[in-house]
């Protein structure tokens, strides 16, 4: 057959508390922060063997996340957004590109809004 064909593997909403932020009072209290992935690859040759080895193990994403949200201080989400997608890529060789959305939901802005998002996009070349 000749198709073109795209697959992904998203992790959406994963949910931290960390301590970011521009302002002291931020990295202090610290705040809720989600975090979606979107992990492009080829995953046919997983499901057509139904094989977990063959595909990306997003318990392993899931962890690499985790660790840099509740890592090392940021000011900036879009900080987190690069740090994150660079980490996926790294450590997955078979991922073709990702999308990391970060989100912060407890914002000093002095009026309502539901939350900041930075976005971060990777493509192999």
């Amino acid at each position: 057959m000749n198709a073109s064909h795209r697959s992904c593997i998203r992790l959406v909403n994963a949910e931290f508390y960390a301590w970011h932020g521009v302002h002291e009072e931020e990295r202090r209290l610290g705040g809720r922060y989600e975090v979606d992935a979107e992990l492009r690859f080829d995953f046919r040759p997983a499901a057509e063997t139904d094989d977990v080895s063959k595909t990306v193990d997003y318990t392993l994403a899931y962890e690499t996340i985790r660790e840099i949200v509740t890592g090392r201080k940021a000011a900036l989400i879009e900080s987190l957004a690069c740090r994150i997608a660079e980490a996926l890529m790294l450590q997955f060789p078979s991922l073709n590109g990702v999308t990391v959305k970060v989100r912060k939901r407890s914002l000093p802005l002095g009026g309502l809004c539901d939350f900041a998002e930075a976005e971060h996009q990777i493509d192999r070349a």
